[in-house]
């Protein structure tokens, strides 16, 4: 049976250590919640920290932790030393990702020590894997503190299926490249089949970085790695909707809400719930409440912020700062506008029970939610659906994630206190008919795709993925692929060999002059090109001048230009017909125009085509003016009988009706063929695999769609079978 292995930092219990026992506290988070209903379908084990440092642990206690996980929690724990827990959470994890991820660049530490000690935790957790894991696995990690474990598990169990989600925001390529180690942390993450993010923001910034630090492209958030697919998708985390919405009858709960309208009486009650972080903006809030009491003087004495601050990363001097501030903040408020009978703000630090929360939820009017960067934040969702029967509104800040579902709320810019001042306002003032309305419609959101539907959609998509892989790599040439190939060649007396050359037999270069043959594909061509029974044809986008430079001297036929150039061995160049080059000056200002536009793309002129290079250029700039491009030449071309056509970062403008397969058919029909193999990875490739017959081998270079049946991983692939085919060929 499939076993379902859940990997986090912690994990879902926590082990304490007190004088006279061992115990185990259950967490209550949202993530533990969320994947206990993945227990129901799959055998699950969950693998993480117990939060005992290892020194503090002898042999026994060591041994009566892991048997009381395993058996009592399905569990089980790496154990890390108190320098571990310093230098890679308190340190790499909290002080380089989290304010770098947060766009704190300011607060980011780079030290090679921490980053090294991440390295070391990755692999203490890969080892534990290791000890339970088997193929046919799933194994399912989460959040930024393991980010290269997926690809340290891909290299000792290559066929297993690796999850990876991220619970904060990915920054933007210019934030993400200030990391030192970030191709490393890229590379490890896409070990993974399926990295989810919450938003499709974080999604755009990933595969930014991934095309511009590795050089990988994407189609519809697929991108390939080592021949392998990997999806990159949005995931928005929910809640455990009922269990908040069902709160405010608990008798707990209504025992909260009591003793809360004893205190507040009347008063309009604002509430604000964070961990005290400096990505939450508690600061920012503040300013924006003093604001508010100041612009709207009447509301002194009739609102009281209710501010809960949990405390988080006591011993870090940051926080330590924060809280001092915060603190201060607070006492100034409170002493401006504070009278006998009325405090503007309750302040709480520490947190607070279940049903004590839920009873701010009911009770608030307003739940200001302004946090200054929040992969999700999860508390909007919770006072959402605590809305039992009651009405509210909530200010929700424009940079959390969970600002992207909640189109009720009101949306301001946390940095702006003006904004946020007037959106209180605008909340307390609202009409309670309209907050139902708002509040109804973010409910049926929340429920409809609640944790655990999150928690399936992302096992679902999962599946699919490995089902796309597997779909795949059965067209992948293996050994009894190549071996028919091989057979088939040697067998036969009549073949027919179309060979595209750049991304096929040669790698990409970043000018067309840069992808010179070397000594190792002129030998390939040469040795196939002298078996009498063989007749190897180039067909390439590149000028004829080019190729009959480079191969002119080999007994090869030759194809330039998509087709519109051919030389069969042993004749001269010939056009596939009758041609015109006086469109070119009326399409060449065109393509000169976006040279200028777009800084490192250039222009090449063929003899009945002009050419559009855009591999140098920043990819995103690219896309845009490939389209502008388009439209540009459907406009001017019109009655021309010219077409745009696509190829590796290339747009080609040519005669209509002019491609690879309309030249691959005249040497189809020359003669009866009892061999024909057509190798190609550019997208005019699918021309010539169209018009092959059913009986021919047609290879992709590179996992993309395609016509083809079968594909090859790299230009090296395809010079290894090639070689294959004609040494086979000698020996037999």
């Amino acid at each position: 049976m499939k076993e379902l292995i859940l990997v986090s930092n912690r994990l879902p219990v926590t082990v304490e250590m007190r004088k006279e026992s061992i115990q185990f506290v259950k967490s209550v988070g949202g993530l533990a919640t969320g994947l206990s209903s993945l227990y129901q379908k799959y055998n699950s084990v969950w693998i993480g920290w117990c939060g005992v440092p290892a020194e503090r642990l002898d042999h026994q206690e060591k041994e009566e932790i892991e048997k009381t996980l395993l058996k009592d929690h399905s569990s089980y724990s790496t154990f890390l030393s108190r320098n571990d827990v310093k230098m890679y959470y308190q340190g790499f994890c909290n002080k380089t990702i989290w304010p770098l991820f947060h766009y704190f660049t300011e607060c980011a530490v780079y030290d090679q020590g921490m980053w090294e000690s991440y390295i070391h935790v990755n692999k203490l957790f890969s080892h534990t894997i290791m000890k339970i894991a088997k193929p046919g696995d799933i194994i399912w990690i989460h959040d930024y503190h393991l980010m290269l474990l997926p690809k340290m598990i891909r290299k000792k169990i290559p066929d297993v299926t690796i999850g990876f989600f991220l619970h904060i925001p990915f920054p933007s390529f210019e934030v993400f490249r200030l990391l030192p180690w970030g191709k490393e942390t890229l590379e490890g993450l896409l070990g993974a089949d399926l990295i989810g993010f919450h938003t499709f923001d974080y999604v755009r910034h990933f595969l930014s970085s991934v095309r511009r630090i590795l050089g990988y492209d994407q189609t519809l958030g697929q991108t390939s790695v080592d021949a392998r697919t990997v999806k990159i998708d949005a995931f928005p985390m929910g809640i455990d909707f009922e269990k908040f919405h069902s709160a405010s009858r608990l008798p707990e709960t209504i025992k909260e809400i009591k003793s809360i309208r004893n205190r507040i009486k009347d008063r309009k009650v604002i509430l604000s719930v964070d961990r005290l972080d400096y990505t939450k903006g508690i600061l920012h809030r503040l300013e924006a409440f003093d604001y508010f009491l100041k612009k709207y003087p009447e509301y002194k004495s009739k609102v009281t912020l209710i501010l809960v601050a949990v405390p988080s990363r006591t011993g870090v001097e940051t926080y330590i700062h924060l809280k001092r501030r915060v603190d201060e903040v607070v006492g100034a408020i409170n002493g401006r506008y504070g009278a006998i009978d009325w405090t503007p703000i309750l302040y709480f630090y520490r947190s607070f029970p279940f049903h004590a929360l839920s009873a701010f939820y009911h009770v608030a009017d307003v739940a200001l939610v302004t946090p200054l960067r929040d992969g999700m934040n999860l508390i909007a969702k919770e006072y959402i659906a605590a809305k039992s029967g009651s009405h509210g509104a909530i200010v929700l800040s424009e940079t959390a994630g969970a600002a992207c579902e909640l189109n009720g709320a009101i949306i301001v810019n946390p940095n702006d206190r003006e904004e946020v001042a007037e959106a209180i306002h605008n909340a307390l003032t609202m009409p309670e008919r309209e907050q139902r309305e708002r509040i109804h419609g973010m409910q049926l959101r929340l429920k409809r795709y609640d944790v655990v539907s999150w928690a399936n959609d992302f096992m679902e998509r999962l599946k699919d993925i490995k089902n796309l892989q597997v779909n795949l790599m059965g067209k992948k040439i293996t050994g009894p692929t190549q071996q028919r190939i091989q057979d088939e060649y040697i067998k036969s007396n009549a073949r027919l060999i179309f060979l595209d050359y750049d991304g096929t037999l040669v790698p990409f270069a970043p000018t067309p002059d840069g992808a010179r043959p070397d000594r190792d594909v002129l030998q390939i061509l040469r040795a196939l090109s002298q078996d009498p029974c063989n007749e190897i044809v180039l067909i390439s986008g590149r000028e004829r001048k080019t190729l009959e430079k480079w191969f002119g001297k080999l007994n090869i036929g030759l194809i330039a230009e998509h087709g519109v150039w051919l030389k069969p061995i042993s004749k001269d160049w010939s056009t596939i017909g009758p041609l015109r080059q006086d469109w070119k000056e009326k399409i060449r200002h065109l393509l000169e125009h976006y040279v200028d536009r777009t800084p490192g793309s250039l222009l090449e002129e063929k003899d009945y085509s002009l050419v559009w290079h855009y591999r140098q250029t920043d990819h995103d700039l690219a896309q845009i003016r490939v389209q502008e491009l388009k439209d540009a030449f459907i406009q001017m071309a019109e009655n021309l009988n010219l077409e745009i056509m696509d190829g590796n970062k290339v747009l080609e403008i040519k005669s209509a009706g002019i491609n690879k397969g309309v030249a691959a058919l005249r040497w189809i029909r020359h003669r009866p063929w009892d061999f024909i193999l057509a190798i190609g990875d550019d997208i005019t490739d699918e021309n010539i695999f169209s018009v092959l017959p059913d009986a021919a081998f047609s290879i992709k270079v590179g996992l993309q769609p395609s016509l083809a049946k079968f594909f090859l991983e790299s230009f090296r692939e395809v010079r290894l079978l090639l070689k294959k085919l004609y040494k086979n060929q000698k020996e037999a």
